[in-house]
């Protein structure tokens, strides 16, 4: 009925039969009616096919199963169970998800994904670890994890079987099961058996596996290892067997293939020196490794691998010598394949005398060369009466080369798997063991032969087994729920299996025909036919061939060729070559072939528990080589799988199918049909069918109830869950055989859980459809009245808006008219008022007009007559000049004419003496005359120097000159003569001086048409220098700017950088604090192992055997190096082993002598971790000082700096000051004299121009100077800024070095030292405020030592006990109040008051350093008194005493007692007898019950009186006893808390009582050795992980129950149908854990350590660890699991989270950082419930998961799972998207938190504000032999 209703859905989905996809999906178009032949359907493309079905069955389409079932972690959840729906499930589970596991019934299904993925590392096994196996995600360690449960719970041995094709993963999923037995169970000795067994796997794989086409780590061979275990189930040895090698690939490669690895590493590792021996070179050159031409695998580096396999070799005890015997037999089988045969006849054949390779394999095995090389070439035949001895053919000697060669082979895999066995052999008695079955898959290729025969053939074996597992395990559920069930038919392969094994089977007949002299392959198929064809429907004939035979396996059926199978199964070896061999003087091959004598049959080598490792041929006695005693091949391989059967059967079983995804090695990539194919092979499907046979679906009650509840009316709901699902089911499904009611689950038929899922979907759609509708309903009326009321109000709007816009046209209209009319009127008055001034301007105008034209022409008139008057004065002027000239003309020629008569008339009268007399007298007259001539003349030249200053001293030297010929002319006539001459002369002079001087002044002129052209250009100099200077300041602006700009980002980066670097300084503290603390643990755990030790050395009685215990998953050698192993978690047990430990004491002597080795390591590490602590924090203080340092050396650059731009500032002054002078002296002296170029003025001109250009010069090279070394600090400042801002820097140097511009220069120049001499008054405001400060605290200073002095007077008043006492008192009181000054002081600048609290903090270290120093000062003093005081009782002067001073009987110090106190009656101390001390310690300690002193006394109180007791010690000097006090203490705090670790409320008491300890001595600073110290110091530690431990051992049970499963929102999440491994249900049951009872336990622990007086601070502390370990529990589990990625269960976690922040913000621990810890679960539950669509989305989740790694991120968005129909899931291009977007975040690769991490932890000094003088003994504790003192 249901499937019925199913097909009436048209929309429903189908699978149809594909060629290429094997099945595709399509969605039904038409409902399906009875007696319909075709189906229309539509794919998942648009195309509308139509499905003819068969008639002759008329069956129809799979159904294809809900999208909310795809997906499913196991294949029997889905309601339809059939071919398409497991392979798509597959599908989208491994290409969508990337999830490779599926679990498939009992059978883990593995898809081999070609690439690395991180699920696989420690932290993964951790979390696998004691979980079952239904409530985490498919995994391998899930199955290992259920095989070792099942082994401890039911005392039986399990079986790993591993199984799929060749390539599909099963060596590896084989590794990672025994890595995580290993890792969970650890090992019984110090021999780490563990890693012994991990070792073999390189070796194994070295030695038989090759590269295949289809693998490149193909196993070769099968192998079946028991991994042994002790009763506490602790890995103890190991042993491994082998079956059916592959030993033709040694001798024979196909194409693309490889001989096993080992040979291949040899030849690349032949360079090595210890190699060279064997003569190896490329593999290229070997017959033997080059047939497959494929000598190289990607990404594998041989020689690489020989290390690891050599490592593996010594780890597993084979020496250095017996690993060169092995690769010098490895190699001679390399060199016995390139020995080369050669044809001597027909008939026989030879080898080359003296070849090379024979030599080589000869000298390498210790063989004579003759002998080898004459039997490779013959054999001997042995009749009754004689021998012969005859010659191989070149064929059959190559093939017994071959023969040889493989033999050799075996040999060697045999003994090297002997010593692997024995190396893990165990060393006690084994209690039981899981086996891992790594065995080859079913194989079928175009050839097969004997291999493939006898591969299928265990394959049929192994099928066989699993069907009837899986049937016995379907049937004992039916009978275990009490439901009447029929026998489930189910495929049985035993015809097939009696074919092969029977009597007269295949291997019979193949036996009996390799027994035959002439048997052969042809004869064998022969018999064959006639004993199987056609009498057994399981075996065929080809119909070509006849040398072939075909048989039905259970998977497919496969042709075998005939050829070959008898030589492979005789597999013939000459006795000739072994006995060759065998006379070796090579100790290694001579072992090899020593066991053959003393081999005997599989069966007699089963002894016992264990098996022989490998199978070997059996060979005669040497009497009897002529016979053939030996078993063959197939006959031992039937023997060896027989026994493997029996051992299976003996075992629980576990299955594990591999699957290859593709052939051509692609990641993530499915093939459908290559995966069907091996579905069909390995058993998934016959699982599947046998579950799909009955009752597939089941479901418990409340499930049921839970996830149908929607289907049920409120009268059908009963309070008998079971009665209500029965009433309802009923109702629902009509026929009542596809379901039954067991006795706690539901058991449904095959596609009833669908249509219930469809019914469920349709109610739960119908409903949201009615809630729409009303919704819609509701919204649209809301949105109707809202439309209604605003449609009103616009219109009252509208209609006011249209009254007032018309009420204001009216009154615009009346006003426009107005306006109108005022305007004309204006408009007309104002146009006549323009025509009236346009009028008169016109009049004005013209007449003025006339009036200027009558006054222009009278002025030309009046200039007309004056032009007259002037030419003509001008021309009567010249007329009058011309005349003259003439008229003088004319007087000149009569004087000239005259005076030449008269000359001659004076020569006539010279001659007589008469007229010289009359000469002489008028001589005079005319000197007279030239003196007033000259007299004028030196006027006139004293008028020309006046003018011509540079003439001066010529005029003034030739008036002396004429005044010398005067006088001289007086005297004599001649000299008169001359004078008259030199007058001419001089007036000739004169002419030529008037010449120059007019060249002189237009060389004047020259010069000042220069002068104002230079004045010109210097004027625009000065323009242009101005607008450069206004460039340069707008430059110097911006530059200003920007330094201010960088400065504030340098400071800025500075301050970042320093808090970067303060924090990760802090990190690198925590880590070591982490480190220390880890180490310390390590320590204890091996202090509390050589403590058992040393008990159990002196045990005496036997201690009955313990139960057994599960260990802890982390204590395993494999964990890190903090953590431990777990002999040391398992010390109580290690006690009380059994009578058979007890004859190993010389075993545990040694062992007992490492730990002590170890014990004095570790506390070696500890010293130097101590040591590296006190180094970082030194390194901060270092760091603090650099800073301060470097501050102080840029304050004294800066100041050079301003120094220097003083400097530039005078210069540039000066610089003004000339320009200045040079302007001045160019506008005030303008004449030519001065501007001339000889003058004075432009010397100086010149002169001060080409110093100012020096200068500039020299100023712009500075300025270039000055900047690089800004920039150059600059850069130092910012740490090594980019190289972009560098070369900015660069360019802008070069673009003002390019420019030449050398006044930009020098104004940037003036620009940097304003800068300059701003930071210097920034620095000199800076340091004058912190001189201020320094007066304030000098200030502060006197003030303390005028107190300090008043407190040292009242101080030397008191007695000396109590003198030091008050000192520190006093101290403390100091340094407080100065810290709460300096606190409120640098309120507003964090920096400073950290480094005023580093400061103090020195200064406190320092005054306890010297503290410590007075204090041992002080006692050696006391000492030394004690002594001279005895030696003065001895002498008898105790009477002179009395005459000392009071002041000296005050500093007296051994007479404490005669000092009177009135202040006190007690001093806080409690005195006891050192008898006493073991008693103090019993009831104080070992007997004390905390819960009675938390309740009824203070807390801390044991700490009170311990500390009181040990300051009477201290105060009696008594060294020994305060030591011995301490130690007792400690060691009895050691011993409750070993006894009692695991009570919650002895952990807390201790550790609270031993803070408050630690807490007393630093208060009252009682003296104690630093050893003693820091040994409180870790016993505080060790209790407060103690503590964290038994928390994680209470909290762990309830969290996953209560923060994930539980369902604290009921009613949000319905259950999602499971498979047959049930999951744990979320609905709250009786027993299980709810977010109240996590809540109910937290506030447990916080009240307990309140009760106990816990510090606050540590308090925070604990809680922070305690929601670390909640929250990384819950995301661990979460990320491996699909089922609980929902968006629901991301509202629960929230939901949850939120619940405990309440709880934090009631305890008022918000401000303990317990809520940072969360962060990341809280992330997850939002990543859960957000969109996850468009690149928003991705954006969006890319900023919010900060705490989440990328792995984490794309995890759970792969697990996302819907729970309704109504979800949709995570699109595989948005989970790309957020790939990409995540791709440069530089985390951790771990995908799991590691919940084991414990935060280091801290004691924060917390002083007490008890006095001690007022505690009290109770007398419950009975310590009343104690004296208060």
């Amino acid at each position: 009925l249901a499937c019925s209703q199913l097909w009436k859905s048209k929309t429903r989905k189908v699978w149809i039969p594909d060629a290429e996809d094997v099945w595709k999906s399509a969605k039904l178009l038409k409902d399906y009616k009875q007696g319909d032949k075709l189906l229309r359907l539509e794919l998942e493309d648009g195309k509308v096919v139509e499905h003819q079905l068969d008639p002759r069955t008329m069956n129809l389409p799979h159904l294809r199963n809900p999208d909310i079932l795809v997906g499913e972690n196991d294949l029997t959840a889905l309601s339809y169970l059939h071919e398409p729906a497991v392979l798509h499930n597959l599908k989208v589970r491994f290409i969508d998800s990337k999830l490779i596991y599926t679990y498939c019934g009992i059978v883990l299904v593995a898809i081999n994904p070609y690439e690395t993925l991180p699920i696989y590392g420690t932290d993964i096994i951790n979390a696998y670890s004691g979980q079952n196996m239904g409530d985490m995600d498919p995994h391998i360690f899930a199955v290992a994890e259920e095989a070792y449960k099942q082994m401890a719970r039911d005392e039986r041995n399990q079986s790993i079987i591993v199984s799929g094709e060749s390539g599909a993963g099963k060596t590896v999923s084989a590794k990672y099961a025994m890595r995580y037995f290993a890792t969970v169970s650890g090992s019984e000795s110090e021999a780490n058996v563990e890693e012994k067994v991990l070792a073999s796997n390189p070796i194994m794989e070295s030695i038989g596996n090759a590269k295949t086409t289809r693998n490149d780590n193909s196993s070769r061979f099968g192998k079946y290892i028991e991994i042994g275990f002790d009763k506490r189930y602790r890995i103890i040895g190991a042993n491994m067997r082998t079956y059916l090698l592959e030993k033709s690939r040694v001798v024979f490669q196909a194409d693309e293939e490889r001989n096993y690895h080992i040979f291949y590493q040899l030849c690349a590792s032949s360079n090595l020196p210890e190699l060279k021996v064997l003569k190896l070179v490329n593999a290229n050159n070997f017959h033997y490794t080059k047939q497959g031409r494929s000598p190289v695998i990607d990404g594998v580096d041989d020689a690489k691998e020989l290390i690891n396999t050599r490592n593996a070799f010594t780890l597993l005890g084979i020496n250095d010598s017996y690993q060169m015997g092995i690769f010098r037999v490895l190699a001679a089988i390399l060199h016995l394949g390139n020995v080369e045969i050669k044809d001597r006849d027909a008939d026989s054949s030879i080898i080359p005398p003296n070849n090379a390779h024979l030599t080589v394999f000869c000298d390498l095995m210790g063989v004579t060369y003759q002998d080898m090389s004459h039997w490779l070439c013959h054999k001997k035949l042995i009749t009754a009466t004689e021998t012969y001895i005859k010659p191989f053919p070149k064929l059959q000697a190559i093939n017994a080369r071959d023969a040889l060669a493989k033999h050799i082979y075996a040999k060697l895999f045999s003994w090297i798997v002997d010593h692997v066995n024995k190396a893990l052999h165990a060393t006690v008695k084994q209690h039981s063991f899981i086996g891992v079955l790594d065995i080859y898959g079913f194989e079928t290729f175009e050839i097969n032969s004997f291999e493939q025969f006898c591969i299928n053939y265990a394959n049929e074996k192994l099928q066989q087994q699993f069907n009837m597992h899986v049937f016995k395990l379907e049937q004992e559920e039916y009978m275990k729920e009490e439901i009447p069930w029929t026998l489930i038919d189910f495929y049985d392969n035993q015809p097939c299996i009696n074919l092969i094994e029977a009597k007269l089977g295949i291997l019979d007949l193949l036996d009996e025909e390799c027994r035959m002299p002439k048997g052969t392959d042809d004869t064998w198929a022969q018999k064959l036919y006639n004993t199987h064809l056609n009498k057994c429907d399981l075996f065929q004939k080809p119909r070509l061939s006849n040398r072939a035979f075909i048989i039905q396996h259970f998977a497919d059926k496969v042709e075998y060729q005939c050829e070959g199978f008898l030589e492979k199964n005789k597999d013939t070896v000459y006795e000739e070559q072994i006995h060759v061999l065998k006379l070796s003087k090579f100790e290694l091959l001579v072992e090899l072939f020593q066991d053959e004598e003393q081999s005997v049959s599989p069966m007699e080598a089963q002894t016992g528990a264990r098996t022989r490792l490998s199978v070997k041929p059996l060979k005669a006695r040497a009497s009897q080589t002529s016979r053939e005693h030996k078993k063959t091949v197939g006959h031992q391989f039937r023997n060896s799988l027989q026994l493997l059967m029996e051992t299976l059967n003996a075992t629980t079983p576990h299955y594990v199918r591999c699957i290859k995804p593709n052939d051509y090695k692609y990641p993530f990539t499915f093939d459908p049909r290559r995966a069907v194919q091996q579905l069909r092979a390995c058993g998934v499907l016959e699982t599947i069918r046998i579950s799909a046979a009955g009752f597939p679906s089941r479901w418990t009650y409340q499930e049921f109830f839970s996830r149908y509840r929607v289907l049920m009316k409120q009268k059908d709901v009963l309070s008998d869950r079971k009665l209500t699902c029965r009433n309802v089911l009923e109702k629902l499904i009509k026929d009542k055989d596809k379901y039954q009611f067991g006795k706690t689950k539901i058991f449904f038929r095959a596609g009833q859980v669908a249509y219930l899922e469809k019914l469920r979907a349709d109610k739960l759609r119908a409903a949201c459809i009615r809630i729409q509708k009303t919704i819609r309903c509701w919204l649209l009326r809301k949105k109707y009245l809202r439309m209604r009321s605003a449609a009103i109000t616009i219109q009252r709007h509208v209609r006011g808006y249209q009254a007032r816009c018309l009420a204001k046209f009216l009154r615009r209209t009346r006003a426009a008219i107005t306006i109108q009319k005022f305007q004309r009127m204006y408009v007309a008055r104002q146009r006549y008022r323009r025509m009236q001034d346009a009028a008169l301007v016109i009049q004005c105008i013209l007449r003025g007009y006339v009036a200027r034209q009558k006054y222009q022409q009278m002025v030309r008139e009046h200039k007309a007559v004056i032009i007259q008057k002037m030419v003509r004065g001008w021309l009567a002027r010249q007329w009058y000049k011309r005349s003259l000239e003439a008229i003088v003309y004319l007087q000149c020629c009569v004087r000239r004419m005259r005076a030449k008569r008269e000359l001659k008339k004076l020569k006539i009268e010279a001659r007589s003496v008469e007229h010289y007399k009359k000469l002489n007298i008028g001589m005079e007259n005319k000197i007279m005359q030239l003196q007033r001539k000259v007299d004028e003349q030196h006027k006139d030249n004293k008028n020309l120097q006046d003018r011509l200053t540079n003439l001066e001293n010529t005029y003034s030297s030739e008036s002396e000159k004429l005044r010398n010929e005067v006088d001289r002319l007086r005297s004599t006539e001649e000299e008169a003569r001359v004078n008259s001459n030199r007058i001419t002369s001089l007036l000739e002079e004169l002419a030529k001086l008037k010449k120059d001087l007019e060249e002189t002044q237009r060389e004047k002129k020259t010069i000042e048409e220069y002068a104002d052209k230079y004045k010109l250009e210097t004027e625009q100099l000065v323009s242009e220098l101005k607008e450069q200077n206004t460039l340069l300041k707008t430059e110097k602006e911006d530059l200003n700017r920007l330094i201010l700009e960088q400065a504030q980002e340098m400071k800025e980066k500075m301050e970042k950088a320093l808090v970067e670097e303060t924090k990760q300084i802090e990190c690198e503290l925590n880590e070591e604090r982490s480190r220390y603390q880890n180490l310390l643990t390590e320590h204890l755990h091996l202090e509390a192992r050589y403590e058992d030790l040393k008990e159990e050395m002196t045990l005496t009685m036997v201690i009955p055997k313990p139960g057994h215990r599960r260990t802890d998953s982390t204590h395993s050698s494999n964990e890190s190096e903090y953590t431990y192993n777990s002999e040391f978690a398992e010390r109580d047990e290690e006690a009380s082993r059994g009578p058979e430990d007890v004859p190993k004491a010389p075993l545990d002597m040694s062992l007992f002598l490492k730990l002590q080795k170890r014990v004095t390591e570790l506390e070696q590490d500890k010293q130097s971790l101590q040591n590296e602590l006190d180094r970082k924090e030194e390194q901060i203080h270092r760091i603090k000082a650099t800073e301060e340092q470097r501050n102080r050396a840029r304050g004294a650059e800066l100041e050079y700096e301003s120094l220097k731009r003083q400097e530039l500032e005078s210069e540039n002054k000066k610089l003004k000051n000339d320009l200045n002078e040079l302007r001045k002296v160019l506008s005030e002296k303008p004449t030519a004299a001065i501007s001339a170029p000889g003058s004075p003025a432009y010397k100086v001109l010149l002169d001060q121009l080409n110093s100012s250009n020096e200068e500039l010069e020299v100023r712009k090279e500075e300025v270039l100077i000055l900047r690089s070394q800004l920039v150059s600090q600059k850069e130092a400042m910012q740490h090594k800024e980019t190289m972009t801002e560098a070369m900015f820097y660069a360019e802008d140097l070069q673009k003002m070095k390019d420019s030449g511009e050398i006044t930009q220069a020098y104004l940037g120049l003036k620009e940097v030292n304003r800068l300059l001499e701003s930071q210097l008054q920034s620095q000199r405001k800076g340091y004058e405020n912190e001189v201020e400060v320094l007066r304030g605290e000098l200030q502060s200073l006197k003030e303390e030592n005028n107190r300090q002095q008043q407190l040292l007077a009242q101080n030397l008043q008191l007695p000396p006990e109590a003198r030091i006492e008050a000192s520190l008192q006093h101290e403390i009181t100091r340094l407080t109040n100065e810290n709460l000054y300096f606190e409120e002081l640098y309120a507003e600048d964090p920096r400073k008051y950290q480094f005023y609290r580093i400061s103090l903090y020195q200064r406190i270290i320092d005054l306890m350093e010297q503290l410590e120093k007075q204090d041992k000062t002080v006692r050696k003093l006391k000492k030394q008194l004690k002594l001279f005081a005895k030696k003065i009782g001895e002498m008898g002067v105790f009477n002179q005493m009395e005459n000392v001073s009071p002041g000296q009987i005050v500093d007296e110090p051994i007479r404490p007692v005669n000092i009177p106190r009135k202040e006190k009656d007690f001093q806080g101390m409690f005195e006891y007898k050192k008898d006493d001390e073991v008693k103090l310690v019993k009831n104080l300690i070992l007997e004390l019950k905390p819960r009675g002193v938390a309740v009824n006394l203070i807390p801390g109180l044991p700490a009170y009186i311990l500390f009181m007791c040990l300051r009477h010690a201290d105060y009696l000097n008594d060294d020994q006893k305060v030591r011995s006090l301490l130690t007792s203490t400690i060691n009895g705090i050691k011993k409750i808390l070993k006894k009692r670790g695991d009570d919650f409320e002895t952990v807390s008491f201790w550790l609270s009582n031993t803070c408050r300890f630690l807490h007393c001595l630093k208060q009252y600073s009682v003296v104690t050795l630093n050893d003693d110290w820091q040994v409180l110091s870790d016993l505080a530690i060790q209790i407060y992980q103690q503590l964290v431990k038994v928390m994680d051992s209470i909290l762990q049970p309830m969290i996953v129950s209560g923060m994930l499963e539980h369902e604290t929102i009921q009613g949000v999440s319905g259950v999602k149908p499971t498979g047959l491994r049930k999951r744990t249900s979320s609905i709250a049951d009786e027993g299980t854990y709810t977010l109240d009872s996590i809540l109910r336990q937290l506030s447990a622990f916080h009240s307990t350590m309140c009760q106990h007086g816990m510090d606050p601070e540590l308090i925070k502390q604990v809680v922070k660890q305690m929601f670390y370990i909640i929250g990384a529990v819950t995301l661990n589990n979460l990320l491996l699991r699909k089922d609980m990625c929902s968006w629901s269960k991301g509202m629960n976690i929230r939901y949850n989270v939120s619940q405990l922040e309440e709880w934090l913000r009631d305890k008022n621990l918000m401000t303990s950082g317990a809520k940072e810890t969360l962060e990341p679960l809280i992330q997850a539950a939002q990543l859960l419930q957000v969109k996850k669509k468009t690149d928003e989305d991705a954006e969006a989740i890319c900023s919010m998961c900060n705490a989440l790694s990328t792995a984490q991120i794309v995890k759970v968005l792969n697990l996302y799972t819907p729970v309704n129909e109504f979800e949709e899931r995570v699109s595989v291009t948005f989970i790309r998207t957020i790939q990409i977007r995540l791709r440069d975040r530089k985390e951790s690769p771990q995908l799991l938190m590691d919940s084991k991490q414990i935060f280091p932890v801290t004691f924060p000094f917390n002083p007490s504000s008890l006095s001690l003088e007022t505690i009290q003994i109770p007398t419950s504790l009975n310590l009343g032999f104690l004296t208060r003192v």
